[in-house]
This record gives structure tokens, sequence and C-alpha cells, in this order.
């Protein structure tokens, strides 16, 4: 058969979400604060979209803020050409004259109450104090190359030296190679490592290392402790050291166990990211989408929505539709975006909807949580809120992510509450969560000198009628950052 490009139909069917079905998707699985951009950025595309207060518009019925027009289906209403009194609404002039004519009167206003009076010598101080410490926070770049201008590095060396600085990252490592940075400035390696052991003299000590081990010792070359104890540690037992083999590196140093011990402790207050002092303070701050409150005996449930815009269609463009002299494609124009502005809305008020009555379901079945705590958190499917809730278990995990939970037991996130469950002997289900947080309290109070193994904990945990494999614990261990025993010993 000859090769070439041929033209063939073929008829196949598949899933496509409209654009509509997609937005409201995006707008479920956003939480508040990312919300509010998806919201900011279609009030840019869409003008007939205002946004109004959360206390609502006394110029608005109940009905118009919560569906943003005449009707949720079907056309929009087409108002009358005049408002009241007979003023036609759309006189832009008319209306820009007023806002206009206002904004002076406001100006007027305050430059006849707000009389300029002369701060005393004390308030100006104060006023450029303040001034004065608002600064940017110095970066460990601009740091290093500061203390490079203070050295007595020739012209050429301070361009290798901005070469180096370069490739050091936030936490303070050179994170090329000797070789690598000498390809950048164009010099031998050996100079490189010349200008390298100057860098290496900076604040904050141990900056420019290569590896934790050099930045470990060059601090305490900065504290002049070469002859320590624990610098031989550092220098000759590194992977000793991580592995907390106490014997090993006493006989290696001549030194008692008791003297390991102390170096070690010591060597646990050296910093092992040098450059963390100069990373941006990131602050993430958790906005709650649903408040649990008790309320007597039992708990209620609301949503967010203080932080949620509320959105509704702007009557100009209403009394547009109206409005004779204007062309069939401006309406049509104005027609779809009100169409596009009321889906929006009604996506908004359903997505509200649908977290909070996950929200009940998840309180009325985890009760016991909201009383008493984490360890009668019980075993929760998704399949299971999706049955009552009467969506899609995707829908459910959308509905989830990302999502924030106010309980009197703390803010969790609302997937903290879906876990699967082990049995007891009783035929009681536990929840892997609860079961993770038994072992992290046997670990918790376990005897230092003689760490539980792996075996041990499934024991116990029988003992409490939780039938569990030695692997699973070993699991949920390294998910706990919980070291093994041997590791764990202390001497």
């Amino acid at each position: 058969m000859a090769q070439g490009l041929h033209l063939s139909q073929r008829l196949t069917q598949s899933l496509v979400l409209a654009p509509q079905l997609q937005q409201s998707l995006a707008l479920l699985q956003a939480p508040t604060l990312e919300l509010k951009a998806l919201v900011e950025a279609e009030l840019q595309q869409n003008p007939v979209l205002e946004e109004i207060d959360a206390d609502g518009d006394t110029d608005l019925t109940d009905r118009e803020v919560e569906s943003g027009s005449a009707s949720e289906t079907g056309d929009p209403a087409e108002p009358s050409e005049a408002g009241e009194g007979g003023e036609s609404v759309d006189d832009f002039q008319a209306e820009f004259d007023r806002l206009v004519q206002l904004d002076q009167d406001w100006r007027d206003h305050f430059a006849q109450t707000n009389v300029p009076t002369r701060a005393s010598a004390e308030d100006e101080e104060k006023r450029q104090f303040m001034f004065d410490s608002l600064v940017a926070a110095t970066t460990l770049a601009e740091s290093l190359l500061e203390q490079v201008r203070d050295t007595n590095l020739t012209p050429a060396d301070l361009q290798v030296a901005e070469a180096i600085i370069g490739n050091i990252d936030d936490y303070g490592y050179l994170k090329a190679s000797i070789e690598e940075v000498a390809a950048i400035a164009n010099v031998a390696g050996e100079k490189i490592l010349e200008v390298l052991k100057v860098i290496q003299t900076f604040e904050p000590a141990g900056v420019g290392a290569r590896d934790l081990r050099e930045c470990l010792l060059l601090q305490l070359e900065h504290a002049q402790q070469q002859d320590s104890l624990e610098y031989r540690i550092i220098r000759d037992h590194m992977d000793a050291l991580g592995k907390r083999r106490v014997p090993e590196i006493a006989r290696g140093t001549g030194a008692t166990l008791e003297e390991v011990q102390e170096a070690m402790a010591s060597i646990a207050q050296l910093e092992p990211r040098p450059g963390r002092a100069f990373l941006a303070q990131a602050d993430h701050f958790v906005l709650p989408e649903v408040f649990v409150k008790r309320s007597g005996g039992d708990f209620t449930v609301t949503t967010n929505n203080e932080h949620i815009p509320h959105l509704r269609i702007s009557n100009v463009y209403k009394d547009l539709m109206s409005q004779s002299a204007n062309s069939a494609e401006v309406k049509n124009y104005i027609r779809e975006k009100i169409r596009a502005g009321k889906f929006l809305i009604k996506s908004l008020h359903q997505r509200q909807s649908t977290i909070g009555n996950i929200a009940r379901e998840i309180v009325k079945r985890q009760r016991e949580f909201m009383e008493k705590g984490v360890a009668f958190l019980k075993p929760l499917t998704m399949v299971q809120v999706a049955e009552v809730v009467g969506v899609h278990e995707t829908t459910v995990s959308r509905a989830v992510s990302g999502k924030y939970m106010e309980t009197p037991q703390g803010v969790f996130e609302m997937k903290y509450f879906f876990t699967a469950g082990l049995q007891t002997d009783s035929g009681a289900n536990v929840s892997n969560t609860s079961v993770k947080d038994m072992i992290a309290e046997i670990f918790k109070s376990e005897d230092a000198g003689k760490p539980l193994s792996d075996q041990e904990v499934v024991k116990l945990l029988k003992d409490k009628g939780i039938v569990i494999a030695r692997r699973t614990v070993a699991k949920y261990r390294m998910e706990l950052n919980i070291l093994p025993s041997n590791l764990r010993k202390v001497y």
C-alpha cells in the first residue's frame, strides 16, 4: 500500500463540558479567596454585573438580590423606559453631571472642615520615624553582595564572587558545582575555590556550603571550635551521626557515651539552613468556609457568606433592553451578558448550598468527634455523603477540596473527615485517623531507653481491640515522622 496523506470521516461520541458548566465547577472547587479572584475577573468581562454590599441594597427586593433579575430562567425582564417620576434612568449625561456635582460638593465640604494644623516637632519626628521604618527586607544575596564590597578582593575577583553568590540558593547552599561556576565566570576552578573560601567567612555562618557536613563545620569554625568533639564527630563520623549510632561514634572518637550525647545535643543547636533568616515570612491564612457551633445540645452549621461576592444585574442594562432605538445586535449582546450574569449568580448560590448540605451531613455523622475529639472520628466516605446530599461523589470531592471547617475541636480541612476505617473485635468501626492518633500517643509515652518496636505496637493495639498489620503500623509511623526503634534509642 502506498504511503501518503488520506482524508477520512469517523463518527464518535465524547463528553464535552459546556463553558458554563466548566465555570460552575471552577466556582465550586475554588476556596473563598480564589473565588473572589474568579468573580472579580468575571466582573471585568461582563459589564452587566455589579457587586453590592453584603447587607443588600434598600432599592432591591430580596428576590432581586438573590437572583439578580426578575426570573431565574428564560429571557431577562424588560423594565419600562422611565424610572420613578418619569425620569429616564439611562440618561448617562445627566447621571454623570450629578456625580461630578456630588464630587465637587464633597471637596468643598472637606476643604472647609479640615483646616490644616501646624504639626509639632515631636509629631513630625514620629511621622518621619514611621516612614523610615517602612523598608523592604534584605535578601540573602543582597546581604552577601554588601559584605563582598567590604573585602579587599580585586575587581576581577568581585565578578567571580558575584557569579558564586548568584548560584547560592535561598537556604544558603551553593547549588552549582565548581566546574559550572568556573565556566560561568570564565576562570580556573582554583580561583573559584579561593573566592568561595572568602564568601564562606561571611554572615550568616555556614553560607556558601556545598552540603550539610560542610555547612555545620563552617559554623563551628566561625565559633573557633575546630578542636572540639563536635567538630571531630561531624568531620569523621557524619554517617554515624545521621543514624545516631552513639556507641560507634564513642569508639571512633575515644569519648564516653555521655560526652558523645552532649556533643550531639550541641550539634542539634546548629542551623542546617543558614539562609532561613532571610526568607520571607510566608504566612498562610485559612479562611473557613463553614462554621460549626454548639447550640444547646445540638450543633448548628452555617456557611461563610461574608466573604462571598454579592452580585446583581445592573438596572441600567435592563433599561437599555427596553429602548427601541437600540439595534437588534446591541440587544442580543446585552441579553447574552445578562444570561451569563444570571448563571454566575445562580452558580454562586448553588455553591454555597452544596457546601452547606455536605457540611451538615459531615457534622451529623461525626457528632462524637465534635463533642469529644479526634479519637472519636468515624470512618466516612464521599459516596455515603453524596447519596444523602443527592450529588455525585466527584461533586463532593470538588466541594471539599481546599475548604476548611471551624469546629469546637479546632479548624480542620473538610477532607480530614473522610477516612477509611478498621473494624475492632467488638464489630465497631474506627477511622484510620483515630488509629494513627493512638499510635502517636503510644510512641509519645514510650520509654526512651527501650523504644517500642512496630510489632510491640501491634500487640498494644490488639489489647485495645484493634487488629492491624505490622506493615500498617510502620506506614503510619513514617507518616508521623517517627524514626524506627533502633534510631530512637537513647543510651
